[in-house]
Formats: structure tokens, C-alpha cells, sequence
């Protein structure tokens, strides 16, 4: 468990840590991020995280930069992490070992480098702030670095690969790029359950499912194809459409059966939202309904991203919030076999949404 005092006692920490958050906000879309719906001694350490990964991720994703140095500043990254994980460099003086240079690229066009009034006085580079802050985290609360290393495999994947034979390749993929943050979370919350661990991986994957089909369109055009080869030949659709913008039937089909296994994901991870307590588990439903009502959309405008990328707004958050009031935990809800059409009284499987 955290301990009761917030690890924010340094000026140069407390800075740090208000890099991270002003970067999560600014950066998140679908989900909220280190929002003020989690318990506050959660926040900066969740901030942490998520920056940690954000600029990384940014890394990978700049093409304007050969592959070599994408890699390079990847392997940078790396190697900040184990030192800010094992205390080198953290004491936060501006010569300290791993704080001294900031990578190429950071805090540009990332919001990492704004100012946020309690950094100004503070000498350290926002890279520095960055680690400083992760490195207090990861000790704070004993979080694995593997977790991170498996974050960073990810992304150096991403620089390397631009295609998925299969849909377990896919998952494997997820497995690294998205389920270690919803551990991460878990950790910082003070759960090791493998109960928790196994629910949250559905769900965190689902996520980055539901992101591939909503991002099909700006994926496609860096070059990369999230969707399952198999999945493509199966239906008969071509690549060439892709390059048209045009979201022919047999493309239709393939995000349908796609966003089924996605939907499939989200109802077996859904629990994870029932066994966490407080305030983290209103975040948890409103993180699982977001991704929800992200596949209501696609399948609302038949999967067309062409048309027009599906994503959440305020008009949907009175909607989210009714349905995270009126939510029933797995243990309430009826198994799938008593629950009957009402006009026919054949068995139908529930929706979930609630």
C-alpha cells in the first residue's frame, strides 16, 4: 500500500510531479487520465506513469526521425528507468547522474515542457522532471519496472512492424502496450491481486482494440494496419480500399467481427470495476464505459472512420455517468441463460452496457 504521506515534500518533487499531471491532461482523449475521480494520493503517481509512457510512445510514433534514432532515444529511455528506478540521479539537484541531458524531441509538440507556476524556479529539464518524479513513484510504490520495460518493447516494436498476421500477435502486442498501465494503476492503488491482474488485462485490451478500430484511418496512414491479416482474407477485403477511404462491405464486416471479440473482452475484464473500492472504482467504470460506448459509435455509423472518427464528447458524458450510477456489479447482473427476449421469451446474451 502507499504510504499515508504524498512523497511531495521537495520543491523540485512537487514540480515533477506537476509536469506529469499537466501532461496527462493535456494529452488524454477516451479515457481519463490521472482525472480528480481517483483518490488524490493516487494522481501524480498515476501522472507519472502515464507521462512516462506518453513521451516514449511519442518517440516511437515521430516518422519524421530515421528508425536508428527513434530506437536510440528508446534505449535512452531505458536505461533513465532503471537509474530513476534505483535512486541515481533522483536527490533532484540539476548535476545529479541521469538528469543532467533531455533527449531530442522532448517536450516538443508534447506539453511536457509548458510551465505550470510551481517549476519555474526549478533548474531540471523536463526529462529530468520526468524521471524524478517516476523514480519517486516506482519507490514510493514499489511498482515493477518490468511493467515499464514491457511498455518499451511495445513501442520499439511499433517503430520496426506494420502488420498482424493473427489476432493473438495483436494481443501479444496489447499485452505490452496496454495491460502493464492498467496493472500499474492496480499497484499504485495497492492491489496484487491475480484475480484483479486477469481482469484488468481484458479490459485494458479491449481499450487498445477498440483505439485500433476507432484510429483505422491515421494508423493507415503512417503505414500501419492493426487489423489481423487472417481477419482481412477472411472477408475478402482489400488494402487498396483502404487507400481510397472507401469503407466497402467486406471492410464492415471485418471491424464487426472485431469489435464482437472486442466486446467480448470488455464483459470478461468487466469485474475488475466491482473488486476495487472508492473512488478508483467509479474511474474504473467510467475507463470501461468509455471504451463501451466507443464500439456503440463505430457500430452506430457502420464502422465508416472515413467518414468520420468516432470518439467520445460532451455530449456523452451525462450518458456515461447515468450508466456508471445504474451500474450492476458481475454478482448482481443475471447469468446469460435467464435473461429472455421479452417477445418471444427466447434467451438473448445482455448487453453489458450497464
Amino acid at each position: 500500500m502507499l504510504s499515508a504521506q504524498q512523497p511531495l515534500e521537495r520543491p523540485e518533487l512537487t514540480a515533477a510531479y506537476a509536469r506529469c499531471e499537466r501532461l496527462a491532461r493535456a494529452h488524454y482523449e477516451n479515457f481519463p487520465v490521472a482525472s480528480r475521480l481517483l483518490p488524490r494520493r493516487m494522481r501524480p503517481h498515476v501522472a507519472a506513469v502515464y507521462a512516462f509512457a506518453r513521451v516514449a510512445d511519442d518517440f516511437a510514433d515521430e516518422d519524421g526521425r530515421p528508425a536508428g534514432e527513434r530506437q536510440a532515444l528508446l534505449d535512452d529511455w531505458l536505461e533513465r528507468l532503471h537509474a530513476a528506478a534505483s535512486g541515481v540521479g533522483s536527490a533532484g539537484s540539476a548535476g545529479s547522474a541521469g538528469l543532467k541531458t533531455r533527449p531530442t524531441g522532448v517536450g516538443e509538440g508534447t506539453g511536457v515542457g509548458e510551465g505550470t507556476g510551481a517549476g519555474e524556479a526549478v533548474a531540471l529539464d523536463d526529462s529530468a522532471l520526468l524521471f524524478l518524479a517516476l523514480g519517486n513513484t516506482i519507490r514510493e510504490c514499489r511498482l515493477p519496472v518490468d511493467l515499464f520495460e514491457d511498455l518499451l518493447s511495445a513501442f520499439r516494436q511499433d517503430i520496426t512492424r506494420t502488420r498482424y498476421e493473427t489476432f493473438d500477435e495483436l494481443l501479444d502486442y496489447c499485452r505490452r502496450s496496454a495491460n502493464p498501465v492498467g496493472r500499474l494503476v492496480l499497484r499504485i492503488a495497492g492491489h496484487t491481486d491475480a484475480r484483479m491482474d486477469a481482469a484488468s488485462d481484458c479490459v485494458c485490451s479491449a481499450l487498445q482494440l477498440a483505439n485500433f478500430w476507432q484510429d483505422l484511418e491515421r494508423d493507415w496512414d503512417r503505414g500501419r494496419l492493426y487489423v489481423p491479416l487472417e481477419e482481412v482474407r477472411a472477408h475478402a477485403a482489400s488494402e487498396t480500399d483502404l487507400d481510397r477511404r472507401w469503407m466497402t462491405e467486406p471492410w464492415r464486416n471485418v471491424l464487426a467481427a472485431l469489435a464482437t471479440r472486442t466486446r467480448e473482452m470488455f464483459l470478461r475484464g468487466r469485474e475488475v470495476a466491482d473488486l476495487v473500492n472508492g473512488r478508483l472504482r467509479l474511474e474504473l467504470r467510467l475507463t470501461w464505459l468509455g471504451g463501451w460506448r466507443i464500439l456503440e459509435r463505430l457500430e452506430r455509423q457502420r464502422f465508416d472512420v472515413f467518414g468520420r472518427r468516432p470518439a467520445l464528447g460532451a455530449a456523452d458524458v451525462p450518458l456515461l455517468l447515468w450508466r456508471a450510477a445504474t451500474w450492476r456489479s458481475c454478482a448482481q447482473r443475471r447469468p446469460k441463460s435467464e435473461v429472455r427476449s421479452p417477445k418471444s421469451g427466447s434467451r438473448r446474451p445482455e448487453s453489458g452496457a450497464r
